[in-house]
């Protein structure tokens, strides 16, 4: 990556933030309710004509954004100065992710979809040097990461993976097959693997025989399936709240694991079928294969030299805070005639 957080934990200091306005604001209403036992509105404003509620705004302003620079220095941003090509060894793994609307069903928690990020999440954990790529698919397939060593990127993207991705519904599986067979960008990677996590539902039986064309390029198929086969309604929702089930001809559609269309495809293609609805077998499984597998030498670029931007936010947070201990709260001329809080009407 071009730049890299060294102390991400100090983000959460930004929590002091709504606080310090809350006790800004408690602060002056003190003051006014004080002064107002004293003398009217009009009285102090003869009596200190100079006073300014702006200043205090600002003031304010500046104390938080020097407050803010110093967090940010604190997390010690660094960049990236050099791009170095390295050599590593590992092989190539791509995951084709259903994300057709079956795999909303909550036949296993929290849902099959959520359960697929969470295989495919741990798996990318348990990779070292190997290389990685996301393919989604409904009705169409489309790449959502291309194949790369970045595994924390991997894991970002995956995360947004919906139903909502992919303009029309169903599950064609093979143009995702088709798709994949683009994703290994090195013809001599002996070692590449591409791991179909689905419900198996709508699935075609021509599919089989492109698993095994795929197999024949050299590409090991593994199928990973989730759900029951006992089924479960597939739930419609907006903004998280459930709204009915998706229906057809006034029936509810009730959408059940395919576990032999799976295996099928699998079987065709030389691979293995795993049962993904407890998450550490298929990740246990897919390591294992992997960590026996033949590794390959190939080069990747990456950023290296990184060095320290702290001194940037220190300095920018410290003359915030200066500007906030030298600004007085009194007007100044200028502030007099732009007057934005009608302050000279009091």
């Amino acid at each position: 990556m071009l730049y890299r957080l060294e102390e991400p934990i100090y983000f959460y200091l930004f929590a002091i933030m709504p606080l310090i306005v809350v006790v800004f604001l408690l602060v002056l209403w003190w003051k006014k309710r004080t002064q107002r036992k004293f003398a009217s509105a009009g009285m102090l404003q003869k009596l200190a004509p100079d006073i300014s509620v702006f200043k205090s705004v600002l003031k304010l302003l500046f104390f938080i954004f020097g407050i803010s620079f110093l967090i940010l220095a604190l997390v010690n941003p660094k960049i990236g100065t050099k791009l170095k090509t390295l050599k590593r060894e590992g092989v190539d793994v791509v995951f084709a992710l259903d994300v057709s609307r079956s795999m909303l069903a909550e036949d296993i928690a929290p849902n099959r979809l959520e359960k697929s990020k969470q295989i495919i999440s741990k798996i990318i954990d348990k990779l070292g040097s190997d290389r990685v790529g996301i393919i989604i698919y409904a009705g169409n397939a489309y790449p959502l990461l291309p194949i790369t060593t970045d595994h924390g990127a991997a894991k970002m993207f995956l995360q947004n993976a919906s139903p909502d991705l992919v303009s029309s519904q169903g599950t064609a599986i093979n143009e995702a097959l088709n798709l994949a067979k683009t994703y290994y960008n090195n013809d001599e990677q002996t070692n590449r693997f591409l791991i179909i996590i689905s419900d198996g539902e709508d699935h075609q039986e021509e599919t089989k025989q492109l698993a095994q064309n795929i197999s024949n390029d050299g590409i090991k198929v593994y199928t990973i399936g989730v759900g029951t086969e006992k089924g479960a309604p597939i739930p419609l929702k907006v903004n998280g709240s459930l709204i009915g089930y998706k229906k057809y001809k006034g029936e509810t559609v009730l959408t059940k694991r395919n576990s032999n269309l799976l295996k099928g495809v699998a079987d065709a293609a030389n691979g293995s079928y795993i049962d993904g609805n407890l998450t550490d077998k298929p990740v246990k499984a897919i390591e294992e294969v992997i960590s026996n597998a033949e590794k390959t030498e190939f080069e990747t670029k990456q950023f290296s030299d990184y060095k320290d931007q702290f001194q940037w936010f220190l300095g920018i947070g410290t003359l915030f805070l200066l500007l906030d201990i030298f600004l007085l709260n009194k007007k100044t001329k200028w502030l007099k005639k732009v007057d934005l809080f009608n302050e000279e009407d009091t």
